[in-house]
């Protein structure tokens, strides 16, 4: 399943690495706020955090640590791909380990992620997020799916 999981990561990096560009250039210099619909705007957001700005951190070796950390959870990722049997955790996995590397190489250029998605209900926004942090989400919940409804082995 890694020739399932391993494109699917490098799909992941390049479209994040690609929109990621894309913000930048549009709504950083000055920080702008681009109303796209009702629920949805394009937005200029520093992520000196992990995942939606969760853990934030100002430290010069903060960013290092979390992209070490990531770094070493996507390989643990990937030797988990490579020994499942099944489309649907190859998948996940792929949109997992894609997210995580993406994120480790915006920290390993400017020291943070870069954040764009804007995604509300009136005055309720979700943290800001970008396609990498979309990947690990959507991946994080496939393998949940797949842990709640795959058929289960009998009991020997």
């Amino acid at each position: 399943m890694i020739k399932l999981g391993l494109p699917i990561a490098a799909i992941v990096i390049v479209l994040d690495q690609l929109t990621k560009w894309l913000a930048r250039d549009a709504l950083w210099d000055p920080p702008s706020r681009v109303e796209v619909f009702s629920f949805f705007n394009l937005v200029a957001v520093e992520n000196h955090g992990i995942s939606f700005g969760m853990l934030e951190s100002d430290s010069g070796f903060g960013p290092w640590l979390i992209a070490g950390v990531a770094l070493a959870i996507a390989a643990a990722l990937v030797v988990w791909l490579a020994r499942t049997k099944r489309h649907l955790p190859a998948i996940a996995l792929g949109l997992i380990v894609g997210g995580a590397v993406g994120n480790v190489i915006d920290r390993a250029r400017l020291g943070w992620v870069i954040d764009f998605i804007d995604l509300h209900v009136g005055d309720y926004h979700w943290p800001a997020f970008n396609i990498a942090d979309a990947g690990i989400t959507v991946g994080v919940g496939l393998l949940l799916i797949d842990a709640l409804f795959r058929p289960s082995r009998p009991a020997r």
